[in-house]
């Protein structure tokens, strides 16, 4: 239901993948073309990105709604845990793919938005936890009727 656990945990999940937009994933020391310009490579800067990372927020904000549904909310739950990794795999493809076209007096950094993706799929792992937990409780009081 809405007032579970798992609600809580769902929306920290979108919480910290919604920080993702706020925060940049890596900056550097000077411009560099094409993701560097403003020395901050964030979401914005691709569209592969910019949608994984809207996707990461929005499944687990709607797995809340879907509390009467526990295998579909399960299955969405495992869809936010890969839209999160897939938000860190895709900026590290990305941004090394074109990191070796750079000039090798860039320095880059990495930045806290890099690691709020990590924080989503915990939560989101927890919240599944939570829902096989409610899971199992229905079905043993189904066996106690």
């Amino acid at each position: 239901m809405i007032q579970r656990i798992q609600s809580l945990f769902y929306l920290l999940a979108a919480i910290c993948a919604g920080v993702v937009f706020l925060k940049p994933l890596a900056s550097s020391n000077q411009s560099a073309a094409p993701y560097l310009e403003d020395k901050l490579f964030d979401v914005q800067d691709h569209t592969i990105l910019l949608v994984v990372a809207a996707l990461a927020v929005l499944l687990p904000f709607v797995s809340i709604f879907l509390f009467k549904n526990r295998p579909v909310q399960k299955r969405i739950g495992y869809l936010s845990i890969i839209f999160s990794l897939l938000i860190i795999v895709a900026a590290s493809l990305l941004f090394f793919n074109v990191g070796s076209t750079m000039d090798q007096s860039v320095e880059i950094n990495d930045e806290m938005g890099l690691y709020f993706p990590v924080g989503a799929i915990i939560f989101s792992m927890i919240a599944n936890y939570f829902v096989n937990k409610d899971d199992k409780l229905v079905s043993s009081m189904d066996r106690l009727r």
